[in-house]
């Protein structure tokens, strides 16, 4: 029943999202075509509920910047003030909306990370994945990406194992906060979070 109501918040709050903020959706959009060119949309492969792929969409937020070789700048030279500004606002990732509306996604849940990870996580680790990913979660508000890889699992496991609604609403409202405050945005010394190589192995304790 708890599972029933939290999609139905899923899909109201998304609908009424999308119709509401469509108008900032659109400056966003137009800024986004003016400044960087085509694409507007950021389109990834994501890991969702159950380990299931699905396409996540967000505004670009980097250029398509190459050197003579044909390879990408780094994320840091290709990442420009208005992208900085849109990550600072989490204006990028209003098009998730449309992943939550699809039920790909839910308000809040952990992160969906990419499909190479999946062979990287510990099998706590892999936990992440017993419920939605959504488009804030636990670790976001607890941290965001000043956190590591591990800190960061671990609160999206302690989030699938207390998971209440009443849980989502104060997560809810601690995010808004956050993307006043523009907490979190990137990992010090990084302009996005670094790649996650998986987490070192525990050392064996003698008995």
């Amino acid at each position: 029943m708890t599972t029933l109501v939290k999609r139905s918040l899923d899909l109201t709050v998304a609908a009424l999202g999308l119709i509401l903020l469509s108008p900032l959706l659109a400056c966003v959009a137009a800024l986004v075509r003016v400044r960087m060119g085509p694409p507007v949309l950021f389109r990834q492969l994501r890991i969702g509920y159950a380990g299931r792929p699905f396409w996540l969409y967000k505004f670009r937020t980097m250029c398509d910047a190459r050197d003579r070789g044909g390879r990408l700048f780094s994320d840091a030279e290709r990442l420009g003030g208005m992208g900085k500004a849109l990550r600072a606002a989490s204006l990028d990732e209003l098009p998730q909306l449309w992943n939550v509306l699809c039920g790909e996604m839910s308000l809040v849940g952990p992160r969906p990370l990419l499909p190479e990870y999946l062979p990287r996580y510990s099998p706590r680790q892999l936990r992440r994945h017993e419920v939605a990913p959504g488009i804030t979660g636990w670790a976001q508000v607890n941290g965001r990406n000043d956190l590591t890889w591990e800190q960061k699992f671990e609160l999206d496991v302690w989030y699938v194992d207390h998971w209440s609604l009443w849980l989502d609403v104060r997560i809810l409202w601690m995010t808004l906060s956050k993307v006043v405050c523009g907490e979190g945005v990137s990992q010090e010394g990084h302009a996005t979070m670094p790649e996650f190589m998986g987490s070192p192995a525990q050392p064996r304790r003698d008995k």
